[in-house]
């Protein structure tokens, strides 16, 4: 495997969780086989899970790690090809994604959505750069349009906790302050299309996501009827696809409730983090004995470990 980019480099999703769980029972089993290698970390946003899980997962391979903060302490990148760079980006990103190459065995990006311009969120310029460029593998740690780590962490978690080979799964909108992009949604129903479930999307009218992702996925618009039966419930919060970056604050009935909670079928309750609480998610939900983050966000080590394992197995 060249790069992971999103969760369509996946070959077959059943063989990757079932390596994964085998992987977390044995996280140094592979200690030897990233010696002497060095991932590089960019982050030209925050974290904290993206950060510290892949960073240990490269650990538990034997692997040196490099971590740059992009935002702060690397020089402004232009992307566009025959650019009279007279303004504010000082290097191109010709030059730096060779450069970095230079240092790294595997190179990691983070690179939120503007929710400014679509076309050029969803053109996905900063990863595709890296990958255009770069002379070593590339991987997504959540990129303008796809959080492929995340939902393989998602996937994992599911298998783990399903009481049943078919659950039934729904991904909530919930409301949010802020706007935010439709990443972890749009990798979430690209894994669920691969996942042997009955799997709905519920959300207010005009938050849609694109309906290249979404397909011919089930979308219900009364969430409490979308929540009937349910044995997970995973709850994010996107931003307008159609009306771009705009966020409803008139949505506030959305908010996930124990009342909401007790028309599952004693589901699973499962967010990407970090969450704020009472305004996406009510306390009692996310302390509750069925809240799964915890455990949800200890995935994420294992889905990057096994994305590490195979890209460095792919250059043996």
């Amino acid at each position: 495997m060249k790069n992971y980019f999103s969760i369509q480099d996946i070959d077959s999703l059943d063989k990757w969780i079932d390596e994964a769980i085998e992987i977390k029972k044995a996280p140094l089993s592979d200690k030897a086989l990233g010696v002497n290698k060095t991932l590089g970390l960019l982050f030209f946003n925050p974290s904290l899970r993206t950060r510290l899980s892949t960073q240990k997962a490269a650990l538990n391979l034997g692997m040196n790690v490099i971590v740059m903060n992009f935002s702060n302490e690397g020089w402004s990148l232009e992307y566009e090809d025959g650019t009279v760079m007279n303004q504010g980006n000082s290097e191109h990103i010709k030059e730096a994604a060779q450069v970095v190459s230079q240092y790294c065995d595997i190179l990691a990006i983070r690179a939120f959505a503007k929710l400014e311009d679509r076309d050029e969120d969803y053109s996905e310029k900063v990863v595709k750069g890296f990958m255009k460029y770069a002379t070593i593998p590339v991987i997504n740690m959540e990129s303008a349009t796809g959080h492929p780590l995340q939902a393989l962490a998602d996937a994992i978690t599911i298998t783990e906790y399903k009481m049943n080979d078919k659950p039934n799964v729904v991904l909530s909108w919930a409301p949010h302050p802020k706007a935010l992009p439709q990443a972890v949604a749009n990798s979430f129903v690209e894994m669920m299309q691969q996942i042997d479930a009955n799997f709905v999307i519920t959300h207010p009218v005009g938050f849609e996501l694109a309906s290249q992702i979404t397909k011919q996925v089930p979308i219900e618009y009364n969430q409490n009827k979308a929540f009937k039966n349910a044995d997970f419930i995973y709850v994010k919060n996107w931003s307008s696809y159609t009306d771009y970056g705009k966020v409803s604050s008139l949505e506030d009935s959305w908010k996930i409730t124990e009342e909401k909670m007790k028309v599952t079928n004693n589901a699973k309750f499962m967010h990407c983090l970090p969450v704020r609480r009472n305004v996406v998610v009510d306390d009692v939900v996310l302390d509750s004995a069925n809240s799964i983050i915890v455990e949800q966000a200890n995935n994420r080590t294992f889905a990057a470990q096994l994305v590490l394992k195979k890209i460095l197995k792919s250059e043996q």
